[in-house]
């Protein structure tokens, strides 16, 4: 298969000189616009939002996020086990307690999780199997959705009420005892209520790894006076048997290996509620106005399998919050919208040891059984935004937009403080591992400003630009979960500073999206080689990324999503006597991507080949050690015959050994979380 990304980066450079010659009388698309408050200020301010539709989402019917969102450029999420994930959009595989605050995760509009309590796997509690599409933006937007939207955003939009009633159920199953049934019920316009849920249930194709999940989504439409109100009532549940990492140089080229867990007692039980009620109306000035008062739980429960002692972890947050905006049609050519959000957040984290610890005399002496952390943090977050909208000329529309936020935190330390054990006594080798700070509070303030250009060449070409600034506040782990003599963190926000410059072609049978970009992140907080949590590291990144649609014929399509990206630490570090400055972030492969080769028959049915991309990339900081990345063919089909559609996918087809994550730390060295053999899965679909 070595060979297939040579030919696959041939065919994109003939098709790109074949653009200006492509004809038909069907137009396809790259990016597609949608509306409410979240959209509609991304339009007003260019920003530049790539979907996955139905379409995709329906075909592909993934098991695990990641199957869908990395056919998106510059999307590259790396699978664990069960639901769970690290995130990539623009950047390396992310990993740390904050690693989750670089990426914002939403629903409708509204984050899966307050700022400064994210969880790295959080996109699981979100609907993403009965979604109407996801929209993804890349890179910094932190003017119109705040902190923690430093490297992008994923917002998953839920089902719209139809104008029509309407039942569909999907029932399917597939390896390792997959089994999932997927409801929808809509009353339509005349009884705008509608129900979406989903049972999920996954034996899992490594040992003690399977899954139990629930999802539920409500949605009501009703009228108040002249405001429309749309409210929605969502909840999720997930009781996961965890597998971690196996160990060994190539370990998952092993099918005996790869199928089995070092860590069997580990587990995730995971529950959310969400409730957002949007309200809008235009104004005599034909102005629009929106406010959405919010209501948020999340409550997780999981054993820590990658630490020594293995403790159990407890947390839990509840939110209130409102979102708001005004946008106003100033002029013919001048567009002005401004908002105020809110959120009110109080989180609690317990981590608590049931056994002593296993190992070294070290080990066995700094890590005490009983409770390490108990703490409670109430969090106040409010900003402001504000953007303009000029429409130049008839072929140059320019936006102007900035956000100031303020983030406080309340820390109330409910242990002894400090690095002793639970009873107050000292731990032997100068300390225990876990530090516990004394009360505090800790204040950020953050200005984000953000500029566009889009100019339209004619009806087919435009050219976008845009320079903008991005951050995220330390989040609450990172504040005060600290290690060893570390009692204080005296952390800054992240910051990101990005510009692209991209161009995108609309023909008649190609649609083709081309951008570049360049990154600085600064203040990145890390675990420095004390086990101190820092904010003094500096990364650069820049890239490429092409997205392409082709109709090779009428029935024949083809798409591409291809990267090449390059992630540098810039800032000096010794790590082994080694400088890490201008060394590749591990975890951050060079290229990527995925194509599809599709075949649409008779309209009621459709035939699919994907291919997938993985490049090499470092494990480890002193790029010392390399995963050799992998290639993937998966196949999808799907037909339908009046109300009823079969569908029968394939992941795997060439059964692969390779890794979703590789990884290497000088305590396990090599370890990887194996990739899944061949598995076919087929659904039923029913349309009542």
């Amino acid at each position: 298969m070595g060979v297939i990304k040579p030919v696959v980066l041939s065919l994109v450079v003939m098709m790109a000189a074949v653009a200006q010659a492509a004809e038909s009388t069907d137009k396809v698309e790259v990016i597609t616009v949608h509306g409410h408050r979240d959209v509609v200020l991304q339009n007003q301010s260019g920003v530049r939002k790539l979907e996955l539709g139905n379409e995709v989402l329906s075909l592909v019917k993934h098991q695990h996020i990641q199957q869908s969102l990395n056919r998106l450029p510059g999307v590259n999420l790396a699978r664990g086990n069960g639901q769970e994930y690290l995130p990539a959009v623009r950047s390396p595989v992310l990993t740390g307690a904050g690693a989750c605050g670089s990426i914002l995760s939403a629903v409708d509009g509204i984050p899966l999780r307050a700022a400064g309590f994210c969880n790295i796997n959080e996109l699981f509690e979100a609907p993403t199997e009965f979604a109407e599409r996801i929209d993804v933006m890349r890179g910094a937007d932190s003017v119109l959705y705040g902190a923690n939207a430093i490297n992008g955003v994923i917002n998953v939009i839920t089902p719209a009420i139809a104008a029509e009633p309407e039942q569909s159920v999907r029932l399917e199953y597939g390896a390792y005892d997959f089994k999932r049934a997927v409801y929808a019920a809509d009353g339509g316009g005349e009884y705008p209520l509608r129900l979406d849920a989903v049972v999920t249930s996954d034996g899992g194709y490594r040992q003690s790894s399977g899954y139990d999940q629930q999802k539920i989504n409500l949605k009501y439409h009703s009228d108040f006076g002249d405001w429309d109100n749309v409210s929605t009532l969502s909840a999720s549940n997930l009781d996961q048997d965890t597998a971690g990492y196996i160990t060994g140089y190539d370990a998952f080229k092993s099918k005996r290996t790869s199928k089995s867990n070092p860590t069997p007692d580990a587990f995730r039980d995971a529950q959310s509620i969400r409730f957002a009620s949007q309200f809008s109306t235009v104004d005599r000035h034909n102005s629009v106005w929106t406010l959405t008062p919010y209501l948020r739980f999340a409550d997780m429960r999981l054993l820590q399998h990658f630490l020594p002692g293995t403790p159990i972890e407890k947390n839990r947050h509840y939110s209130v919050g409102m979102q708001s905006a005004y946008l106003a049609q100033l002029s013919s050519a001048v567009e002005w919208s401004a908002g105020v959000d809110v959120e009110l957040t109080r989180g609690t984290l317990k981590q608590t040891q049931a056994e002593p610890t296993q190992g070294s005399e070290f080990l066995q002496q700094t890590i005490p059984a009983g409770k390490q952390y108990d703490y409670r943090v109430d969090a106040i977050q409010i900003a402001g935004f504000t953007n303009w909208s000029w429409q130049a000329s008839d072929y140059l529309t320019l936006a102007l937009g900035a956000r100031l936020e303020r983030m406080v935190y309340d820390y109330d330390n409910r242990m002894l403080d400090g690095r002793v054990k639970e009873d107050g006594s000292e731990c032997g080798f100068g300390g225990c591992r876990y530090s516990r700070p004394s009360d505090d509070r800790n204040r950020f303030t953050n200005l984000s400003p953000k500029f566009s250009a889009v100019y339209q060449l004619n009806g087919q070409v435009e050219l976008f630009a845009n320079i903008s600034h991005a951050f995220r506040p330390p989040q609450a782990t990172e504040l005060y979960r600290l290690q060893r003599e570390q009692a204080i963190a005296e952390l800054d926000s992240e910051e990101q500073i990005s510009a692209q410059l991209g161009y995108s072609y609309q023909g008649q049978r190609l649609a083709v999206e081309l951008v570049t970009y360049v990154a600085e992140k600064s203040n990145v907080i890390y675990r420095d080689s004390d086990f101190f949590n820092v904010a003094d590291g500096k990364t650069l990144s820049h890239g490429a990324e092409l997205l392409l649609h082709y109709l090779l014929a009428d029935d024949w399509d083809f798409r591409l999503a291809a990267n090449l990206a390059r992630h540098r630490y810039r800032h000096h570090r010794i790590i082994n006597g080694i400088d890490l400055y201008n060394n590749d972030v591990d975890s951050a492969p060079r290229h990527f991507g995925n194509a599809q080769l599709g075949y649409q028959f008779n309209e009621q049915g459709r035939i699919e080949l994907e291919y997938q991309y993985q490049g090499s990339y470092f494990t480890d900081a002193e790029n010392l050690h390399r995963y050799h990345g992998h290639e993937l063919v998966n196949l999808y089909t799907s037909w339908q015959w009046h109300n009823l559609t079969l569908s029968l996918n394939v992941f795997n087809l060439l059964d692969e050994r390779y890794a979703e994550r590789a990884d290497y730390t000088s305590f396990s060295g090599d370890r990887y979380f194996p990739g899944q053999s061949r598995s076919a899965y087929i659904a039923l679909a029913w349309q009542i």
